[in-house]
């Protein structure tokens, strides 16, 4: 009977895979109702396409909100919530640009579409144009015992690290985030990916149908993993590292087409393109710092675990993040303008500087600690025990006491610099 159901029933349904299924399986245990749920269907679809006038203040606010910053605007089909969608997800966890539950549509025509949230009211909330879309994520989220992964859709000058051109915008749009939480035990479908791949195939076809070239974005173990191992999940890699920007905790995820900070606000992307330069900073034997040095600004993350570094410093050679004449070659050729010119010697600068760059055999973080060893060297050679109590009368026992405990501090950090643990003292 499978094959007998009306297809009223399929279109009504089609936002809901796991509804169709229980009416079909009503269906066949009971043929005689197959009137009814046509009915039923019939009256949805023409609820679905009936058109409706908004009201003026309701179209203003569409305009101010996130969705007119993204490029929506009262007028197109992405704004008229008659306008039905290719998929529809009742029920989504957004966290940005709104902490609620809202409909989450995926529209798909011939005038424009994008993604949108849709409230309770059925109105559209907010949303962003395809075209208007810069990059899409799928991130785990971490530390969660049941498995949830954040969509992070960017939209153009929103990635929270460039500033807006100003002919374009006075403020940056913001992203659009939201939960998608992995189905368990009854809830999963036979035959069905309870993860996320069925959503992000769906957006992916849709950037796809609207020519923008861009996909959905997974962390992937080849571009990097965490070396630290997730205590509820054993054996599963994390893509993750934990740190802090200012006093704010997040992690930073490094992808293939750069790197994500989330999940709190202010997100940033950091596309390849972006970065001048990384580098490494207050380091200790346990965390350190990276910064990540764009044309405009530095940007500190703090707080990483030093078991992270080697996965992280492999990441910016493979990228050559390190290198600031790389990131002029990156932004030229995304761009599409003329490469950077020779030299006078006859070879490309680019090319001379990342050649330069791979005979330097001393990392960044080797480098952090040699400097650190150098002052802490030079502060105690300058340093004289009995100046400072001299004119205060100080006895000799007193200056000999603190010379002992300069030498002590200073013969254990040769001998344990000797030992190439590259970890510094804490005093």
């Amino acid at each position: 009977m499978a094959g007998a159901h009306p297809q009223e029933i399929d279109s009504a349904f089609s936002g809901n895979h796991e509804l169709r299924k229980r009416v079909h399986a009503a269906i066949d245990q009971n043929p005689t109702q197959t009137t009814l749920f046509r009915d039923i269907s019939t009256y949805i679809l023409n609820q679905t396409s009936q058109v409706t006038t908004e009201p003026a203040s309701k179209k203003r606010k569409l305009e101010e909100s996130n969705g007119g910053k993204n490029g929506s605007t009262g007028g197109d089909s992405l704004s008229d919530s008659a306008i039905k969608a290719w998929r529809s997800y009742p029920g989504v966890s957004f966290s940005l640009p709104q902490r609620k539950k809202f409909t989450l549509d995926l529209v798909l025509n011939k005038k424009e579409g994008g993604i949108r949230g849709i409230g309770a009211d059925g109105k559209v909330e907010f949303g962003i144009a395809w075209k208007h879309v810069d990059q899409v994520f799928c991130i785990p989220v971490p530390e969660k015992a049941k498995r949830q992964h954040n969509f992070v859709v960017l939209p153009l000058h929103g990635d929270g690290v460039n500033p807006v051109p100003e002919h374009l915008a006075t403020s940056p749009p913001e992203p659009i985030v939201w939960t998608f939480e992995e189905l368990t035990g009854k809830n999963i479908v036979e035959g069905e990916d309870p993860g996320p791949g069925p959503m992000a195939e769906a957006i992916h076809h849709c950037l796809i149908q609207a020519g923008t070239g861009k996909d959905v974005v997974f962390p992937d173990a080849n571009d990097f993993k965490s070396a630290i191992q997730q205590s509820h999940r054993k054996g599963e890699p994390a893509f993750h590292v934990k740190g802090h920007r200012g006093s704010k905790e997040g992690y930073l995820f490094f992808t293939r087409v750069g790197i994500v900070w989330g999940f709190k606000k202010p997100l940033a992307f950091f596309d390849f393109s972006s970065i001048n330069s990384v580098s490494y900073t207050a380091v200790l034997r346990n965390t350190f710092n990276l910064v990540i040095t764009t044309p405009t600004q530095e940007i500190e993350f703090g707080m990483i675990d030093q078991a992270d570094y080697a996965g992280i410093n492999d990441y910016v050679q493979v990228h050559g993040l390190q290198d600031a004449s790389m990131a002029a070659a990156r932004r030229a050729k995304k761009l599409n303008v003329n490469p950077p010119v020779e030299t006078e010697n006859g070879t490309n600068g680019t090319a001379a500087a990342a050649a330069a760059g791979e005979e330097e055999e001393e990392s960044e973080l080797q480098k952090a600690e040699r400097l650190l060893q150098e002052e802490e060297e030079e502060d105690e050679e300058d340093y004289d025990p009995g100046s400072e109590g001299e004119s205060e009368g100080s006895g000799t026992d007193d200056d000999s006491e603190d010379e002992e405990d300069g030498e002590g501090y200073e013969e254990g950090e040769t001998e344990q610099y000797d030992e190439g643990q590259g970890e510094e003292m804490e005093e």
